[in-house]
């Protein structure tokens, strides 16, 4: 059924329209609508890798990478990169640049039936927009608390800490105990989210103002980065997207002359071979590729959307995904060799130091060691100011996706109007915010990160997958690739994209699934409550799917089997549409 009323082979109409010799090469195809457009090529690269390269390769990639067998774990990890995250990475790109569309009216074109997929994109994107910008206002919280003589989590003599704080660096005879906790533990915990004053999700506990301005300037930033389009979330991101480098090498360069270092980088690739039997290396290895490329999200096709039409995707799949993958590997380097230090420190081994993933190595540990070092005032400036714009252009892009999908989809009602749709947005996302910047929204923010983008995501990507490669057809996707490449994906791209990429989704769901281990964050047990919370927030973006399918079976006219045929099949006018617009760019 996909292929019935596929086009021909889209190279062959410029040439018939423009009497072309069929032997010579395909002619260039330009743009010729209103559509808004990057003003250079470069732009678009780094608004790929600034959304590609965020929070997670600093902490996640170092952390997942020691914990499954160190060296030994980059063999699953490029594996399940070139076998499945490159690919979606890939298809992502070509389908945004040849329908030139946002997430949602993007299926009409593909697969009306499953329309709900860009729906459900969109209400992913919020949940994401609710906790990962909160992140990011931690992270201001503690740029300007480090402009200091003396960084305010150097020692155990503050208002806020406690009888177990323990400082460590410097002192001799100080034992380190199960109980014990650091100047920095302590200044995140106790004085940036003032958790001790909350029960838990019963009782979050009141907003804190201080974190309340950091996030109001947070969303100011990327208001007027988004407000008038890719033009200017294009120029921003030539500051935010290429200043982490720079300190990522100014980092590692301090990194590797600490005592110690050398333990945190030996820790950190000695190969475990017994590891690679686990099935659960295998898991981390699929999910990590997955979260950091970021196909599934809309991002893609919605940065995509605005290059143009004969741009050389391939080489941007190719080149932005191997830098993402580099830059996740130098983190580790950067972060390890700290890990290293803390350790010879502490007169502990690597891993003790090392126990702890997530936001808690940003704020806890790295600062902690940064406190201790020469010239820790400028080290502290520059992580923050890093882990900042680390964290906008993830949400430039993410809040663009939804943007862009929401704008294409109501054209007549939003064309005009964007600067005031934005506006809406992202009011809608502060305060949806509100409630993670409470003395107890650390768990809320653990709680929407676990489940707003969890499995819904990969659920969503697998049927994205299944609906081009198997619905749309992947003959006619090669053919839209050659249009605007002038050469047809090899058969590599096909077999992954028909049944090797879906196939490695589908082993990440069912494998996240059936291991769920119990929720926790500072020695706090998640109640059963919560996590059926947790779950009715998952389902709630992947409910948009079926309830769109059921809908447009209903309301389309005709006896089921032709519903059925309508409701599968591209809308000929859109594609019509594109045909045109291929054979009138190519006529001189």
């Amino acid at each position: 059924m996909a292929e019935q009323n596929s086009l021909a082979p889209a190279e062959s109409l410029p040439r018939q329209a423009a009497g072309a010799n069929p032997a010579g090469p395909v002619p260039l195809i330009t743009q010729t609508d209103s559509r808004d457009k990057w003003s250079k090529k470069m732009d678009f690269l780094l608004s790929v890798i600034g959304f590609a390269v965020d929070l997670g390769n600093v902490w996640r990639f170092p952390y997942i990478c020691y914990q499954n067998g160190g060296g030994a774990f980059l063999i699953p990890y490029t594996l399940m990169a070139v076998f499945g995250g490159v690919p979606l990475f890939y298809m992502e790109l070509a389908l945004g640049q040849f329908h030139r569309t946002g997430a949602i009216p993007i299926w009409k074109r593909i697969c009306p039936i499953f329309k709900g997929i860009g729906f459900a994109i969109c209400i992913i994107g919020l949940y994401v927009s609710f906790y990962y910008n909160t992140i990011i206002a931690w992270a201001l919280y503690y740029f300007y608390s480090s402009f200091t003589d003396t960084l305010p989590w150097t020692s155990c003599d503050n208002s806020w800490n406690t009888p177990n704080c323990t400082n460590y660096f410097g002192r001799s005879n100080v034992t380190w105990t199960n109980f014990s906790r650091s100047p920095a533990e302590e200044f995140y915990t106790r004085k940036v989210l003032e958790i001790q004053k909350s029960d838990g999700l019963y009782n979050v506990g009141g907003i804190r103002w201080q974190l309340l301005l950091c996030l109001f300037l947070i969303f100011t930033i990327v208001y007027f980065s988004l407000w008038k389009g890719v033009k200017t979330s294009g120029k921003v991101v030539w500051v935010t997207a290429t200043l982490p480098y720079v300190v990522l090498l100014i980092l590692l360069i301090r990194g590797a002359t600490l005592p110690g270092a050398w333990r945190g980088i030996v820790f950190y690739l000695r190969p475990n071979w017994e590891k690679l039997m686990s099935t659960a290396v295998w898991v981390d290895a699929a999910a990590q590729i997955f979260f950091s490329l970021g196909p599934g999200f809309g991002v893609l096709l919605a940065l995509a959307s605005y290059n143009p039409f004969n741009n050389n995707c391939y080489r941007d799949a190719i080149v932005t995904s191997v830098v993402n993958c580099l830059t996740s590997f130098l983190s580790g380097f950067v972060i390890f060799t700290v890990l290293g230090y803390m350790a010879e420190m502490r007169d502990v081994e690597v891993e003790d130091v090392a126990k702890d993933k997530g936001p808690s190595l940003l704020f806890i540990t790295y600062p902690e060691a940064i406190a201790n070092m020469v010239g820790s005032t400028f080290f502290a400036i520059i992580f923050f100011l890093m882990m900042i714009t680390l964290g906008l252009d993830s949400t430039f892009g993410g809040l663009e996706a939804v943007i862009t999908a929401v704008m294409d989809e109501y054209p007549q009602i939003l064309g005009k109007r964007r600067e005031l749709f934005v506006l809406g947005l992202i009011t809608v996302s502060f305060l949806g915010s509100l409630s993670t910047l409470t003395n107890g929204g650390a768990y809320v923010v653990k709680l929407l990160e676990e489940f707003g983008a969890g499995c819904s995501i990969l659920a969503v990507v697998l049927l994205e997958a299944i609906a081009v490669s198997w619905f749309y057809g992947i003959q006619r996707f090669c053919s839209d690739v050659k249009a605007m490449l002038g050469f047809s994906p090899g058969i590599f791209w096909q077999v992954c994209w028909v049944a090797v990429s879906p196939a490695f989704l589908a082993f990440i769901i069912i494998s996240s699934l059936l291991d769920q281990p119990p929720l926790t964050l500072f020695d706090y047990q998640y109640p059963e409550w919560s996590i059926s919370v947790g779950y009715l927030i998952g389902a709630s973006s992947f409910i948009c799917i079926p309830v769109y399918m059921i809908y447009k079976l209903v309301w389309t006219p005709g006896s089921f089997k032709q519903r059925l045929a309508m409701c599968i099949r591209p809308e000929k006018a859109a594609r019509d549409q594109q045909s045109d617009s291929v054979c009138m760019a190519a006529v001189p």
